[in-house]
């Protein structure tokens, strides 16, 4: 075996480095662009990038609708910086925060020279290591040594794939609500985070099983957050497998639909401005959903399962479990108590997101 790095080596490297304040270089054809992520920009790192030559940041369509500025490329805006810009007006242009409090921003200059696909992919790896997806960049034929090079179109597929799972772990487990049950864990080999099984009873492989995929909510899981109905959902699930005697509850750790807590958290932080979910998560920079259900069918199918009765409320988890090859033969609602708190959530979950509630 090679003890060179793969290129979900690399690809894990470059998130590593984004999340500290590293810079990365995406390198496509012998040229190279050298990208920060605006989040964790620095004024020391931003200096040694304005050195390589003038910087474009880059944000996507999303982010670039609520600012005002025109989209020329397609899903994604790239701006020229200014001369006298530091690292604080890039974290502007990435986080929302101060969005209501100073409204007129800019004016903005767009480029629209050359080629903007390595400005996308440097969105995609943003988006990937749970950042704020927003990028500051320089075109290059040379770049300092000791950056993460990462070959653009490898990594491309690296992102857009799905990282195989591997299994490291199971036990016995005896839970309140479901009874007697096995803890699966699994791995992905990209160094992202795990994801779990729970496994009721002995179901059989050649029948449809009872399935619940729940995505991995902190605030409501374990903290009882009211403004959603993550916990009560997890809890429901778990309660009605163990009445039924086997099932499975796979737990996807994609926290706040698919972009991290911390983002889950400034979202929330909108949605105090008035905004709802989706309106905060593209204000964000995020589409409304960045779930990838693949990593459920890929742990069902990794179970010895192939066909489901999927307790679900969102159409969208049957569209993607057929598209994976797991047959669903019956969608089973998942019904739990509204409250005042998570009224409007659900209703825009409902004529929004096409949950059928």
């Amino acid at each position: 075996m090679s003890l060179l790095p793969t290129i979900s080596d690399l690809v894990a490297r470059a998130r590593s480095d984004l999340r500290v304040g590293l810079p990365v270089v995406l390198q496509r054809d012998g040229l190279g662009l050298v990208v920060l992520a605006c989040e964790t920009a620095v004024d020391p790192r931003l200096s040694g990038l304005r050195a390589l030559g003038p910087v474009v940041a880059a944000i996507t369509g999303r982010r670039a609708e609520t600012l005002k500025i025109r989209v020329y490329d397609g899903d994604i805006a790239r701006i020229v910086m200014p001369d006298a810009a530091g690292a604080r007006w890039l974290s502007e242009l990435a986080d929302p925060a101060r969005d209501m409090g100073a409204p007129m921003r800019g004016p903005f200059r767009e480029d629209r020279s050359g080629d903007a696909s390595l400005h996308r992919l440097a969105l995609d790896l943003a988006k990937s290591a749970q950042l704020l997806p927003a990028v500051a960049g320089v075109p290059v034929a040379t770049w300092p040594e000791g950056l993460t090079v990462l070959p653009a179109d490898l990594a491309a597929g690296d992102l857009a794939g799905h990282a195989p799972l591997t299994a490291v772990a199971a036990a016995h487990l005896p839970m309140a609500l479901a009874g007697a049950g096995r803890l699966h864990i699994f791995r992905p080999d990209n160094a992202e985070i795990e994801h779990y099984v729970v496994e009721v009873g002995r179901p059989d492989r050649s029948n449809p099983v009872l399935a619940r995929l729940h995505s991995a909510c902190f605030t409501g899981d374990v903290l009882g957050s009211l403004k959603c109905d993550c916990g009560p959902q997890l809890h429901t699930a778990l309660a009605e497998i163990g009445a039924a005697g086997e099932g499975v509850l796979l737990y996807l750790n994609q926290e706040g639909r698919g972009i991290g807590l911390a983002n889950k958290i400034r979202a929330y932080a909108l949605q105090d401005q008035g905004f709802d979910t989706v309106e905060a998560n593209h204000r964000l920079g995020f589409e409304d959903d960045e779930r990838d259900f693949r990593i459920g069918a890929d742990l069902l199918r990794r179970m010895g399962f192939s066909a489901v009765r999927l307790m679900t409320n969102n159409p969208r988890k049957v569209d993607m479990m057929g598209s994976e090859g797991i047959d669903v033969v019956e969608r089973v609602p998942l019904v739990t108590k509204s409250n005042r708190h998570n009224a409007h959530y659900l209703e825009v979950k409902r004529n929004k997101s096409g949950h059928l509630l």
